[in-house]
């Protein structure tokens, strides 16, 4: 069955509002997708809230029992716990679920799905599944490079990934913002998500009275990294910083060779599966809008064997734009 030949789908997308959610409504206007209709579900605080999708006006609904009725296909973007909640009520009905908040990370039978990468790892990965996890970021740029360079004579792999606070979603932009304007008027600062000071500052963990912990991001980043890519590619060892930006996600990641490396065979290598090589360094300004991962290649000035690569996405329409293609794939069949 072709994408074309596929009836329109009647698709939810729980945790509207959030910023994964606005990002696949407003991606879902250039997606191959036959949308019939589109349900915007959040919590009852947002109920009536007006957005935008595909440029025409939508509103967001109050979920409520039965929200999912009919639904063909249920993306969670929102908190963690939500899905939790509710994601066996959507696979009850019979939609296929798209999970981006994590929950289903420990649930038997969700895979994740990267399809710029699934047919060169697992032919078969997306053919009859229903329940998908759509990995972050950071997971599926430490996987496209990890494939890159599989066949490659790989010793190893490290990545620093420098997260910003849109990680933590608009409650984590929101105190950035205000931590930024209380500390130039010399005033006590927001900390409720941070419980730390990260306007100006980089963290390696938050404060003791966080409800989240850095800590738990790389081990869940490491874990879903070794989901995803089993034996099949070189494992990087990982590291994350909390940095003082807003949106994107910074990386540098250092490969060592068995020997001496050119710099050409590498990019080829990166080339092969998306990845954009160039000569002027990215940064989270220069990739914002953008859905590919862009890099540039340092040789290392001690180790003749060993490149680092720098590099930055658009986390948020990196995670989207792989949901969506997820669910394009999955419609396709």
């Amino acid at each position: 069955m072709t994408a074309s030949s596929v009836p329109p789908l009647r698709i939810a997308i729980a945790g509207a509002s959030s910023l994964l959610g606005r990002e696949i409504t407003e991606l879902m206007s250039k997606s191959t997708l036959p949308v019939h209709e589109l349900r915007l579900l959040d919590d009852a605080a947002l109920e009536g809230t007006l957005t935008d999708a595909g440029g025409e006006p939508a509103v967001i609904h109050l979920f409520e029992s039965g929200s999912f009725e009919g639904a063909k296909l249920v993306f969670f973007a929102g908190l963690e716990e939500f899905t939790a909640r509710h994601w066996a009520e959507a696979e009850r009905t019979g939609a296929a679920v798209i999970d981006l908040s994590g929950a289903l990370s420990t649930v038997r039978g969700a895979i994740p799905s990267i399809p710029a990468l699934d047919d060169l790892l697992i032919s078969s990965r997306v053919a009859t599944r229903r329940l998908f996890r759509a990995p972050g970021a950071t997971v599926i740029v430490a996987a496209t490079i990890s494939t890159a360079l599989r066949m490659l004579p790989v010793r190893r792999i490290a990545a620093t990934f420098l997260l910003s606070v849109s990680e933590r979603g608009q409650a984590g932009v929101d105190e950035l913002e205000a931590q930024t304007a209380s500390l130039l008027s010399f005033q006590p600062f927001a900390r409720e998500i941070f419980d730390a000071q990260v306007a100006f500052n980089f963290l390696d963990r938050y404060g003791d009275s966080s409800l989240h912990k850095l800590e738990d991001v790389r081990v869940r980043i490491a874990r879903d990294m070794s989901d995803y890519l089993g034996y099949r590619a070189p494992m990087p060892a990982l590291q994350v910083t909390q940095a003082p930006v807003f949106y994107g996600t910074a990386f540098n990641m250092f490969v060592e060779f068995d020997g001496p490396f050119s710099g050409t065979a590498v990019e080829a290598a990166l080339a092969q599966v998306g990845v954009k090589v160039t000569q002027d360094s990215p940064s989270n300004a220069s990739v914002a809008g953008y859905k590919d991962i862009s890099v540039t290649l340092r040789p290392d000035p001690n180790l003749p064997m060993a490149w680092w690569i720098w590099g930055a996405v658009d986390n948020v329409r990196v995670a989207a734009h792989n949901a969506l293609r997820i669910a394009e794939r999955l419609f396709a069949n």
